[in-house]
């Protein structure tokens, strides 16, 4: 929205504003995101072409409101606010569920999630909301999109799969050892801010330690993670960099309970932990990411970029 329309001028001042959206719209360099995604179109439609930057922040209110591709639509087109967020003229078409969907496809299969989330981080980085005092890691379970298909106790019933997500698979998880259908969310969390600084998606069966070391970003003070990432050469490589090793102890065959500056190391940093437990908690609350959108690794990891750029872009603009 280059200019004002005339109905817009019409409007007494503060019409349709909405602060957190207008914070938000402050924070970062929109034209270094738009630089990024300026070819990507969602393809013919019948419609009139979308400028992609106002589609890109459409999807970003998608997952601050939990909203379906119907309800955007329908929100792009009786919201005010929704509208000046994105550069929509009041008098000017929005995009319909079909174009915002074939956008997003468009996105995903351009590849461009990383680099979207990346320029994002670097630029609240650069206006000093990333602290990194320490890095905290963890994972969480998310319930495949599809019906979870029929399982069983043994080894090769937990290796069926489903028709809808070939990609999901299952895991044994909690104090009951219960098994789960889906994926697994690995994170690392900036100490102090909050803010995400990695994200990666796998199937639910995939070890938290086997993806450990791609969420160390290397200039933080410190790495904080439970015991399911502990491993000997994992601290050797934390020293030899600098960082602060804060893994919790688990005990070892040869130890029938930990030691005692063992357990109260574990319960101190357990305390610091917390931090990402609440980040889970958002995500799957506020971001609606306790069951997978989508089919495929490839369409819920990019739905996990989006939701990690809205939740930085979020975060970031509640800090005063």
């Amino acid at each position: 929205m280059t200019q004002d329309s005339f109905i817009e001028a019409l409007l007494p001042a503060g019409f349709g504003r909405n602060q957190r959206l207008d914070r938000i719209s402050g924070l970062i360099d929109w034209d270094r995101l738009a630089g990024l995604i300026r070819k990507v179109r969602p393809g013919e439609t019948g419609r009139p072409p979308y400028e992609p930057l106002a589609m890109f922040k459409a999807l970003l209110l998608q997952q601050w409101y939990g909203l379906s591709d119907p309800g955007l639509e329908e929100a792009l087109l009786d919201r005010v606010s929704f509208r000046r967020f994105c550069g929509f003229a009041l008098d000017a078409q929005t995009p319909d569920e079909t174009t915002l969907c074939r956008f997003r496809n468009a996105l995903q299969q351009a590849g461009l999630g990383e680099a979207l989330f990346q320029e994002v981080l670097r630029q609240l980085e650069a206006a000093g909301y990333v602290l990194k005092t320490g890095t905290l890691i963890d994972a969480t379970l998310v319930q495949s999109s599809g019906r979870t298909p029929a399982s069983g106790s043994t080894p090769r019933e937990t290796e069926s799969r489903s028709a809808h997500d070939p990609e999901a698979n299952w895991t044994r998880h909690g104090k009951g050892r219960k098994l789960f259908f889906g994926y697994k969310a690995h994170i690392s969390v900036d100490q102090g801010s909050g803010l995400i600084r990695a994200r990666k998606l796998t199937g639910a069966k995939t070890a938290e330690s086997e993806v450990a070391d791609d969420l160390v970003l290397g200039d933080e003070k410190a790495v904080y993670a439970d015991k399911a990432y502990e491993k000997r050469a994992r601290r050797q490589a934390l020293k030899a960099r600098g960082i602060k090793d804060r893994i919790q102890h688990r005990r070892n065959k040869h130890q029938k309970a930990l030691q005692r500056w063992q357990s109260v190391r574990n319960k101190l940093i357990g305390r610091v932990r917390q931090a990402v437990e609440r980040t889970f908690s958002q995500i799957k609350g506020r971001y609606r990411l306790s069951r997978m959108r989508y089919a495929g690794i490839a369409a819920n990891a990019f739905h996990l970029d989006l939701i990690s750029i809205a939740y930085n872009l979020r975060t970031a603009a509640a800090i005063r």
